[in-house]
């Protein structure tokens, strides 16, 4: 007697899983045919065979909108991944780090840390390319635990349930002024402090969760005056003498070091906090981010020692 074995024919194939992801970010294979250079009708028999291919729907259809639902949401970190691994071996044979890599940060960190890093990668990996996309700390959790970036650095304590956290390196708080505003010459007090304006970032930012987390377990108020979403155009209004504002020494290093800044001296505890690296729980990291992320890593292991 002749036994048949089940069929194990490999039913999809990359381009199915190309056009699945673009129409998940695009939430249509309109939009998602333009990310992947193919007409709408062979986006839409793509994603058709590929639910055909596993027997499931993988999107809610509601009005116009194609909405992940539970099937897609369990599929699509594995896609990314897959297509991510072809990639690389797209191009295993055209140098190292030819894939794209794709980076959300903070602002405080992706103004004034990552830059330098990102230049010290791209020397040592001159095929690399690096997409930095700078946000506040809310929306770089939202990029990652999209997929649309690969590892994102914040700022704040926030998290997400599909996400991982990983320590990366402490950030010192200062409280900064014109070098003629009335508390530049003296020890301010939090009576003071509490009686003063203040220029901070918006809430969603982690520079401001961290100084509202400071200020106001020693303050008993704080006169916000200004919620901006740039730490530039604080530090230029703090210099014109309108407030006090609150920044990582990171973002104000080079204005103190030019004396159109001042860190004000107080009763306050020294205040920190802790940066952080973001990926998601269930998308492996690529080699190429990966090996980013030790690249940061490292650097930031060496400058405490």
């Amino acid at each position: 007697m002749m036994i048949e074995k089940p069929d194990q024919r490999l039913r999809l194939n990359l381009r199915q899983l190309e056009v699945f992801v673009a129409t998940a970010q695009a939430g249509s294979t309109r939009g998602a045919a333009g990310r992947v250079s193919r007409s709408q009708s062979a986006a839409s028999a793509a994603l058709a065979e590929l639910e055909a291919a596993l027997g499931v729907t993988l999107f809610d259809r509601v009005g116009r909108r194609l909405l992940l639902n539970e099937n897609g949401r369990a599929l699509l970190p594995r896609a990314r991944t897959v297509l991510e691994q072809a990639g690389e071996l797209q191009t295993l044979f055209a140098g190292e780090h030819a894939t794209p890599l794709h980076v959300a940060a903070s602002f405080t960190i992706g103004e004034y840390l990552l830059p330098g890093l990102v230049a010290d990668w791209t020397r040592a990996h001159p095929r690399s390319r690096v997409r930095l996309r700078i946000a506040n700390t809310s929306e770089v959790i939202e990029a990652v635990a999209a997929f649309t970036v690969d590892v994102g650095f914040i700022e704040g304590p926030q998290t997400h349930p599909d996400l991982a956290v990983q320590a990366w390196r402490e950030d010192e708080l200062v409280i900064v002024a014109a070098p003629d505003h009335p508390l530049a010459a003296r020890t301010a007090t939090a009576r003071q402090l509490a009686d003063t304006t203040w220029i901070l970032r918006e809430p969603e930012s982690g520079t401001r969760q961290a100084t509202d987390n400071w200020l106001m377990a020693h303050l008993d108020r704080l006169d916000v005056g200004f919620e901006l979403g740039s730490t530039e155009a604080i530090k230029r209004l703090v210099a014109a003498g309108a407030g006090l504002g609150c920044l990582s020494r990171q973002a104000v290093a080079q204005a103190l070091a030019e004396g159109w800044l001042v860190a004000l001296r107080t009763r306050l505890p020294a205040a920190s906090r802790r940066l952080a690296v973001v990926t998601h729980r269930h998308k492996p990291l690529g080699r190429t981010a990966a090996e980013f992320v030790a690249h940061c890593t490292g650097a930031a292991l060496s400058d405490h020692s």
